[in-house]
């Protein structure tokens, strides 16, 4: 069975590019623009002007929206689905992300203030009224959400979490010292910096996470290459065995991530090859993820994920339902 463990619906902030992200999607996905009769004629783009309009209104957290994911995930042969949205953009989240964050006045944290005010715009609410709709009917989805880790937030973000009934949750590191590295805005930064002491940093904060015993999940591990900035890796040799043994130890599964290889500078999914080999040598379980944040891409590149998978000698991926972890073969 195929699995994609880790998609999202949405994700600001609402630039040009994302409206035209949008439209293609609406275009790739919608069945009635996709089948159009007079496809790019007056009258299919007033219906795709009628239909972005639709989505827009409507925003993500639609039937229509999420249908179109588990319909084309569907077709691909995905018998399982994991949704997650960044704990980031529900509201009732705001303040986490305040503490931990770069907000100051400088060149970083005026950017990531304003990249903030735009992202932050919805209520877990409507997210979870959508999902359980879906899991009352039959869909197999499971329900988590994506939290970023900071070191020192472990009874926080506990005590935020507390209150709300996911089926999973993914622990996820995008920020070191408050800086989000993967903002391509900000990623000159990395000029400035050591890389094999950033690496050794960013790994310590995913062993914090993975230690954490807050996530079943801990994703995309070498995400730090996003814009290929990479020392040469075997000097991160080191660094991979102790994060496979700290996620061995800590029984949290990681993830096969087709996000970067598909939508990144780097151009390779996460983690690398000879990252995953290690993984699989200290018995780490594993699950295949697109990190999708449009229909269109769901399943983008599962069948090179799995491939990767079974040459390095997995012979089966994971899924997880009220917190507890299932295997399927591969």
């Amino acid at each position: 069975m195929k699995i994609d463990h880790h998609f999202h619906l949405e994700e600001g902030p609402y630039s040009i590019r994302w409206l035209m992200r949008t439209t293609q999607a609406i275009v790739n996905a919608d069945p009635n623009m996709k089948n159009h009769l007079e496809i790019h004629s007056l009258d299919w783009m007033r219906d795709l002007l009628g239909a972005l309009n639709h989505r827009v209104q409507k925003g993500s957290y639609s039937d229509e929206w999420l249908d179109q994911y588990i319909r084309l995930g569907e077709e691909q042969g995905i018998g399982h689905f994991g949704i997650v949205d960044h704990l980031y953009r529900f509201t009732e989240f705001r303040s986490y992300y305040e503490r931990y964050m770069v907000l100051d006045s400088s060149q970083t944290g005026t950017m990531q203030r304003y990249w903030l005010d735009r992202v932050c715009t919805e209520s877990i609410e409507g997210y979870f009224e959508l999902v359980r709709r879906f899991q009352k009917k039959g869909t197999p989805i499971s329900l988590g959400v994506e939290a970023d880790f900071f070191p020192g937030c472990e009874s926080e973000l506990e005590e935020l979490l507390a209150p709300y009934e996911f089926d999973f949750v993914i622990g996820s590191v995008h920020f070191i010292d408050g800086w989000g590295f993967d903002n391509p805005e900000l990623q000159h930064r990395f000029e400035e910096l050591e890389l094999l002491d950033l690496y050794t940093q960013f790994f310590d904060h995913v062993i914090g996470a993975a230690r954490s015993g807050l996530f079943q999940i801990i994703a995309h591990l070498d995400n730090i290459k996003v814009f290929n900035y990479r020392p040469d890796e075997e000097l991160l040799i080191p660094l991979y065995n102790r994060v496979a043994k700290a996620l061995k130890d800590a029984d949290v599964a990681t993830e096969i991530n087709m996000g970067l290889a598909y939508r990144y500078p780097v151009k390779e999914m996460c983690p690398s090859p000879l990252f995953l080999e290690t993984l699989h040598k200290n018995g780490v379980p594993i699950t295949t993820s697109s990190d999708s944040h449009f229909p269109d891409d769901l399943g983008t590149m599962i069948e090179d994920a799995v491939e990767q998978a079974v040459q390095v000698g997995y012979k089966e991926i994971v899924y997880f339902k009220n917190k507890k972890r299932y295997s399927v073969d591969i």
